[in-house]
């Protein structure tokens, strides 16, 4: 079958602009009924996220004002947070006890009693007050402290324990009171390893004297200071 074209070329451009037009048109329209669509729902959603905003500044507005209402508020807060830091202040306490079970009977000589004992965690140093039997004897038990060491967690490394072991004072007593006539003060500084709760340490102790835990007689260790005897009578 043929067929023929009559109609003119003017026509048939005509035609195509027309099918352009309207395919063109119609694209606008999708892109416009979408856009506002688009635009509807992002509206409607600013309303919605700003009724939960308001509903939530709300809500903690009352909820700030119940807490801020509640009696003696600021001291449970303090107690809370002094709570979480139980915690860490635990880990970090110092092992106090290893003063009185192993550090003082294995460093102090037999012939020593101690009368007064102050120690400042914080600033790592101690001041021990006592009597002796002979001046001598405080001489040896300063020299224990200034060449005793220590190992941490059985390492081979040693350190000294003790550092500016000074004695402060001292004083001879010609009335001699349980076998002992010397007494004094000493000053001295310790490493913070020594109270470590989280390390083992392992003092070495030079064999200079005998020592209360070498004898078992820590009961011995602490005395109340003698009193001194008036010089006149009554």
């Amino acid at each position: 079958m043929i067929q023929l074209n009559l109609l003119p070329d003017v026509k048939l451009e005509y035609i195509k602009a027309q099918k352009m037009r309207s395919l063109v048109t119609g694209i606008a329209v999708v892109i416009s009924v979408a856009s506002i669509v688009i635009l509807a729902l992002m509206f409607v959603y600013d309303l919605h996220q700003r009724s939960s905003i308001n509903n939530n500044k709300t809500v903690i507005a009352s909820l700030t004002s119940e807490i801020q209402n509640k009696p003696h508020i600021n001291t449970i807060l303090t107690v809370q947070n002094q709570l979480k830091s139980l915690g860490s202040l635990y880990a970090a306490r110092p092992a106090a006890y290893r003063l009185f079970t192993n550090y003082l009977s294995e460093l102090t000589p037999e012939a020593v009693s101690l009368n007064n004992l102050n120690i400042d965690f914080t600033a790592n140093t101690a001041t021990l007050t006592g009597t002796a039997d002979t001046l001598n004897t405080v001489n040896q038990y300063i020299d224990t402290l200034k060449i005793t060491s220590y190992n941490v967690n059985g390492s081979t490394v040693s350190s000294p324990a003790f550092s500016n072991v000074v004695l402060s004072s001292f004083g001879i007593s010609q009335q001699q009171t349980n076998g002992q006539n010397a007494s004094f003060t000493i000053n001295l500084d310790f490493s913070p390893d020594l109270f470590n709760s989280t390390e083992k340490i392992k003092l070495n102790i030079p064999n200079i004297v005998v020592t209360h835990f070498q004898q078992s007689d820590t009961g011995s260790l602490f005395k109340a200071a003698p009193t001194p005897t008036p010089s006149g009578g009554q």
